[in-house]
């Protein structure tokens, strides 16, 4: 004979005050493990969306970014004239030579700089990334000091937005317009002329030549062919692959340090949720005597109160995400481990997250559960009615 689920529902309705406070413990909990993870979940998407598929990113063999990366112009040339880049709809090359270089800029509000990545692209660059709008003002013309910030840029920098100037490489830029990229890392970027840019910060050399492929198969030929050059020192990736693995060393490193909290956390928890279980034994131990006397079996009395801490434990996982979920309204910033640029990003709520959220708070609640419960199954039955 089994304990109806209701008897467990009942339970926690009656004892209201206990009930909530031990779920609000969950809670917290699992709101911590869920932010954390759609931070991690939002930083992944941002550089994961920041490239595309179809485009191969090529930069200087062992560098982990752009930033530390230098191609020839000779290479460069060698790569344009690779026959699997893709012709625009003007007969031109879909490819773009830029140059990445990071400036300390003040924000708005405080002198607190940060770094920011100033790329210098070219006449096709906009092509190659659609993503990117210009929402107001124009574009830079070229052989100027002229520059575009993202709306992120615009909006948290100093001399970011549009008919401000800033000062770098010994050279004023006046900011012309501002484009919107979406939730990419591009929004986080200042946009200028290549070639004045190289001259400004006295670069030789080109740090990327990015392109689109004309057919996505051809990728791995496109490479083998480049990276077997003898006359070149560089390698060729997918743009989406290579901001994905820019995203890698801060993913991990949110997701250590959000397991970390989250570990000290749900032992307070699962401490809260067994003293409250504990608590409903010693209470009921006459009606566990009853329901023992009545037929139900060890096993039913056990079902019957693991199953009433998991529900504590589902409460408090429905509560912690319905709170997590707000966070997708926050935009935040912080440092890029591979470019040491600023990055914004906000946070990212998906199903996984959903699903792990609430496993994790079921697994709170069985564990907080099972001892009480392990004891109320092992009561005598004459010693529990005795002690009505």
């Amino acid at each position: 004979m089994t304990v109806p689920i209701s008897y467990s529902v009942r339970n926690l309705w009656t004892r209201r005050l206990t009930t909530v406070l031990t779920a609000s413990g969950m809670a917290l909990v699992v709101f911590v493990f869920a932010s954390i993870l759609m931070l991690a979940e939002g930083l992944r998407k941002t550089l994961i969306a920041t490239g595309s598929y179809d485009n191969v990113v090529v930069i200087r063999k062992g560098s982990n970014s752009e930033v530390q990366s230098g191609v020839e112009r000779e290479q460069a040339a060698i790569i344009e004239a690779q026959p699997e880049v893709a012709i625009g709809p003007d007969g031109q090359r879909l490819l773009a030579k830029e140059v990445v270089v990071l400036i300390s800029l003040p924000k708005r509000g405080s002198d607190k700089p940060s770094n920011v990545v100033i790329r210098g692209i070219s006449e096709q660059s906009l092509k190659l990334r659609p993503q990117v709008k210009l929402v107001e003002g124009r574009m830079p013309k070229p052989g100027s000091s002229e520059i575009i910030a993202g709306r992120s840029i615009a909006a948290r920098f100093r001399g970011g937005g549009i008919g401000e100037t800033l000062r770098f490489g010994m050279r004023d830029w006046t900011v012309v317009g501002v484009f919107d990229a979406g939730s990419t890392g591009f929004s986080s970027e200042i946009w200028g002329d290549a070639d004045q840019l190289m001259q400004a910060f006295r670069r030789p050399v080109y740090s990327s030549v990015l392109f689109k492929l004309r057919d996505s198969s051809e990728f791995t030929q496109v490479r083998e062919r480049i990276e077997s050059d003898p006359r070149m020192t560089v390698e060729a990736k997918r743009e989406s692959l290579y901001y994905e693995e820019q995203s890698k060393a801060m993913a991990t490193f949110l997701r250590i340090l959000g397991m970390s909290l989250t570990v000290i956390f749900s032992i307070g928890a699962i401490i809260g949720a067994m003293i409250t279980m504990y608590a409903a034994v010693a209470t009921r131990t006459g009606e566990i005597g009853t329901l023992r006397a009545l037929g139900f079996q060890r096993r039913s009395i056990l079902a019957a109160f693991v199953m009433e801490s998991l529900f504590l434990g589902f409460i408090g996982g429905l509560t912690g995400l319905f709170f997590a979920s707000f966070m997708q309204l926050i935009t935040i910033s912080t440092v890029n481990f591979q470019t040491f640029s600023e990055l914004a990003f906000s946070f990212s709520l998906t199903a996984d997250i959903v699903v792990r959220s609430l496993l994790f708070s079921l697994v709170m609640g069985f564990i907080g559960g099972v001892l009480p419960a392990i004891k109320a199954a092992r009561m005598n039955i004459v010693d529990a009615l005795r002690a009505t």
